[in-house]
């Protein structure tokens, strides 16, 4: 028997992603179109952007645990949630949440540990990369985290907000992103975390100089793996 998935939403692109990532892929594991029972749960993104803007990380740990109650109370057995950069509260959330969750971040280190990367760039929104989501699970596997520069942390934040979370994906930013990422392979980076759930929608493979974890999908598999028992290749 699997078990029921609960979803998080913040920003749709991202939870989109995600939600249609397990459906797809579970059909390598329980068959024809066949998925687990998945439940999501999302607050308006203009909720979480009123909290962002000012840092109020109680704020947003206040909504996510509000879904998570949701969630809970439709059969959810545990919980996850695409976007990476409201994981900041973390343990403020896992303390009180009548759910486990799985944590985006610890998800990539395990992958990037497997995969044997020992150097990692991070891509995200500005507070994701300055701040302690990545760093710390990265520190306790033995990897390393690079930033792009200051002035590059700024513009991407901007692409995020302006163009990634409302469904834009433009050839112009690509080419941008492809030179932030040949910057991070010459600061000796093997691979690059897209840690914005919605770069994997604009940075395909094969678009990359550096081999990329997509956080959105690993997430997922994740998911998929705790709700069937079952370890995806």
């Amino acid at each position: 028997m699997t078990e029921h998935i609960g979803i998080v939403s913040c920003s749709p692109e991202g939870a989109a992603l995600c939600y249609r990532t397990i459906c797809i892929e579970a059909a390598d594991i329980m068959g024809k179109h066949a998925f687990p029972e998945i439940t999501m749960h999302g607050f308006s993104f203009k909720d979480y952007v009123q909290y962002l803007d000012v840092k109020d990380w109680e704020g947003v740990a206040g909504l996510m645990l509000s879904s998570a109650e949701k969630l809970a109370k439709t059969g959810a057995a545990f919980a996850i949630c695409p976007d990476n950069t409201i994981h900041q509260p973390f343990d403020m959330i896992i303390k009180n949440s009548p759910i486990p969750w799985l944590h985006i971040a610890e998800e990539v280190a395990a992958e990037a540990v497997r995969q044997g990367y020992t150097r990692l760039g991070i891509l995200g929104t500005r507070s994701l990369m300055e701040g302690p989501v990545y760093s710390t699970r990265l520190a306790a596997v033995g990897i390393e985290q690079k930033l792009p520069a200051s002035k590059d942390r700024e513009r991407i934040n901007h692409i995020i907000f302006d163009q990634l979370v409302e469904g834009r994906f433009l050839s112009e930013t690509r080419d941008y992103f492809n030179e932030v990422i040949e910057a991070l392979k010459k600061d000796g980076c093997d691979a690059v975390v897209l840690g914005c759930t919605e770069i994997p929608l604009l940075m395909t493979e094969g678009k990359s100089t550096l081999p990329m974890l997509d956080s959105t999908r690993i997430l997922a598999r994740a998911a998929l793996n705790k709700a069937t028992g079952t370890i995806l290749a």
